[in-house]
């Protein structure tokens, strides 16, 4: 086939997240967040890496902004550090902080780049945690508030602002399996947590509303195909109930249609604390929906002592020998995931757009002779840029679509085992060094095509 054309106005970008790129933890005024706590704590990061430095975005930005106009971005997703703009969660603003997004703003918008601002990807103030963290409603109010200090500030210059990058991680992964800051393991506890996310996505849009009349607010939710792992009747079952978990439990509520009844009843004892209007917060109308993309979950049923929904996901040993293509995270690589999530979320929510805010793969990238050559990580993107042209032929709304990542950055519990960039980051160094994918990706961009398929390492 030859290269696919993209809609005139197609927003083509990059995503990144505060924590995993600025460093500069101490500097300006900057309260310490969850993840300075928890990355600080023996055990709980790979190699005790933390986010102190990491890429140092915080003093480089400018080169930084450089290499997105040449990539010839016209787009790019940041977040904002909350205890950077409120170092206790609460009360006194810290000026230095939002100066420093000022800036960062002022740069992208001066290389023809459009800000889509996070306005939280987990980098919650210890000083909130200390006192209940999301468990408690009060985060939601405090939550707000920061909502509303950011906007005043950027608002003029800001339209597009996602409230909050992949609740389900920070509900699920930080209270649950604990693997994430603030590393708690109840399911109760994730569950009152998804609840407050969400009821504070609401709010916020309410308070973006109110200061910014031309403002386009959305959230960002990972979102995959769930799959049995086999025919039985009881994988099927399991399937059910993890798609109720992972996706409709979001999707429902933030488009009006309240939790699945059922999902709800499954979860009995340990099932969210709901007062009487937060459903109708929640379900406050958005502008878009953000999409993160990786890959589709194979599940089976498993007992109840294991799961409280008896649920299992398989494991990267177990897809491999499926003859699944795995990233360095042992995610397998199924392209056609993101078209049938595209066209399911369309036919059953009708966004009035949706962007895909996060997509890409970690590879074991090598640095030689000052260059990285990535040739599976393009592959991955272009496999995946066609199955949401697609998508877009069949009448789906998709406005834009974010590679994860601009620069290899701290990964998390991961530290700085997994790269995902398109730009190389030398940790000893910081130097940045654009990899073969940037090349690609430039090519993309600065057309609005993609290449032919013959034209992609592995395809021709």
């Amino acid at each position: 086939m030859a290269g696919r054309q993209f809609p005139e106005g197609f927003r083509w970008g990059t995503a990144t997240a505060s924590y995993q790129i600025e460093g500069a933890v101490n500097e300006d005024g900057r309260g310490p967040s969850i993840w300075d706590t928890f990355s600080h704590t023996p055990g709980k990061t790979l190699n005790g890496d933390t986010g102190d430095i990491a890429d140092d975005h915080y003093h480089r930005w400018p080169e930084d902004v450089w290499l997105m106009r040449e990539l010839g971005l016209n787009a790019y997703r940041f977040s904002i550090a909350w205890p950077r703009v409120l170092p206790y969660g609460t009360g006194e603003i810290n000026q230095k902080g939002l100066d420093f997004y000022d800036r960062l703003v002022d740069g992208l918008l001066a290389n023809g780049i459009t800000p889509f601002v996070t306005l939280y990807h987990w980098d919650l103030p210890q000083a909130l945690q200390d006192r209940g963290g999301w468990t408690v409603r009060e985060t939601t109010e405090a939550y707000a508030n920061y909502v509303d200090v950011v906007v005043q500030r950027l608002g003029d210059r800001v339209q597009y602002w996602i409230t909050h990058n992949e609740p389900w991680v920070v509900a699920y992964i930080g209270h649950f399996t604990g693997q994430h800051a603030p590393g708690i393991r109840d399911i109760a506890t994730a569950l009152q947590v998804a609840h407050h996310l969400l009821l504070s996505h609401g709010l916020a849009v309410q308070v973006i509303r109110a200061r910014q009349s031309n403002a386009q607010v959305g959230i960002t939710l990972n979102l995959s195909p769930v799959h049995p792992a086999s025919p039985s009747e009881e994988d099927v079952r399991a399937a059910q109930l993890a798609d109720m978990g992972l996706n409709r439990f979001f999707l429902d509520a933030v488009f009006g249609k309240g939790y699945p009844a059922e999902l709800v009843a499954a979860y009995g004892p340990f099932a969210p604390r709901v007062e009487a209007d937060d459903l109708r917060i929640i379900a406050v109308p958005i502008d878009f929906l953000g999409v993160n993309y990786y890959a589709p979950q194979f599940v089976r049923a498993v007992s109840y002592d294991r799961h409280p929904l008896g649920i299992e996901t398989l494991g990267p040993e177990e897809l491999a020998r499926r003859n699944y293509q795995l990233t360095e995270m042992g995610w397998p690589v199924v392209p056609d995931g993101l078209y049938e999530l595209l066209t399911r979320i369309h036919r059953d929510y009708a966004p009035r757009a949706i962007y895909i805010t996060e997509n890409g793969a970690a590879l074991p990238d090598r640095l030689e002779r000052a260059r990285v050559d990535d040739p599976q990580r393009i592959a991955y993107l272009h496999q995946h840029l066609v199955a949401a042209h697609r998508a877009i032929e069949e009448g789906v709304p998709l406005r834009g679509y974010f590679v994860w990542s601009l620069l290899d950055n701290f990964e998390w519990a991961f530290g700085y085992s997994k790269r995902f960039g398109l730009i190389y980051v030398d940790y000893d160094t910081l130097i940045r060094v654009p990899k073969a994918s940037y090349s690609w990706y430039q090519r993309v961009t600065q057309t609005n095509t993609l290449p032919d398929d013959a034209e992609v390492p592995g395809n021709a």
